[in-house]
């Protein structure tokens, strides 16, 4: 009898969370907590899902919102009992990285990007320019570091110091998580976290992935041939669709380009 009752035998769905793009607050980039928090907290709750999905296609960005958006996932993995699955795509490198560690396991293509385990801050000098322009630039603070690392000025060796140990403990952070998260998987004689990459079959190697699998066959492997997928992703906001965010678009995406460029994609 209970056979015939079709809404007692639903095929098995898993929500699939897509993570495409620079990781940046605001306008820079698609991916921040902010904007993702409602689209994670539904693909968790709407439906009993057996499984999240997380496809990844990031090149990194900020470590706080890695952080942030990790948290999340973990949170509501835990809140809800749902196993978590990250699938790469092109890449997951640095932040990209730290959030498919927010997965209870990592899968990705032979060809994929993995790792970038590091902390990177860049910029430019004009002082040089400025004065063979004629130019002098004129800086008024209370509290001695609050210009630290000005672009205008000459590079000061305490700055530089300081700005070192900055990076060196958001990248302890960084490897603090992955430790967590990857535990014994984690191949202890190669030096994981010093920046490097690699691709898929020798991530695999590393333990920074479990396997080299995509996401439909893997899930269907998992759940059965009937197993549903629902696609969640951000959503936009009328300001965007109106194009009044053109310019925030424009210069987020120039950005996101260049992130993409450095693991030659």
């Amino acid at each position: 009898m209970f056979d015939r009752l079709p809404f007692l035998n639903r095929a098995p769905s898993v929500a699939v969370i897509r993570l495409k793009g620079l990781i940046a607050s605001g306008a820079r980039g698609p991916l921040n907590d902010q904007l993702l928090a409602p689209t994670i907290e539904r693909a968790f709750r709407r439906g009993k899902p057996v499984a999240v999905a997380l496809l990844i296609n990031s090149p990194g960005g900020s470590p706080v919102q890695s952080s942030l958006i990790a948290a999340r996932i973990r949170r509501l993995a835990a809140e809800r009992s749902v196993p978590v699955f990250a699938f790469v795509e092109d890449v997951a490198a640095s932040g990209g990285y730290w959030l498919a560690c927010a997965a209870d396991e990592i899968h990705a293509d032979e060809s994929s990007v993995i790792g970038s385990i590091g902390v990177i801050s860049s910029g430019f000098g004009a002082q040089i320019f400025l004065s063979r322009q004629g130019i002098e630039r004129r800086v008024h603070t209370a509290g001695k570091s609050k210009s630290m690392l000005d672009p205008f000025r000459p590079e000061d060796p305490q700055d530089v110091e300081k700005l070192e140990a900055l990076l060196g403990d958001i990248h302890t952070s960084f490897i603090n998580h992955v430790k967590a998260r990857r535990g014994d998987r984690l191949k202890p004689e190669v030096p994981l976290f010093e920046g490097e990459v690699w691709l898929g079959r020798r991530a695999q190697d590393l333990g920074l992935i479990d396997g080299i699998s995509h996401l439909v066959p893997f899930m269907k492997a998992r759940f059965g041939d009937k197993v549903r997928f629902r696609q969640y992703g951000p959503r936009r906001g009328i300001a965007q669709r109106l194009g009044a965010a053109v310019i925030d678009d424009a210069l987020g995406g120039i950005e996101e380009r260049a992130a993409f460029a450095r693991f030659g994609l």
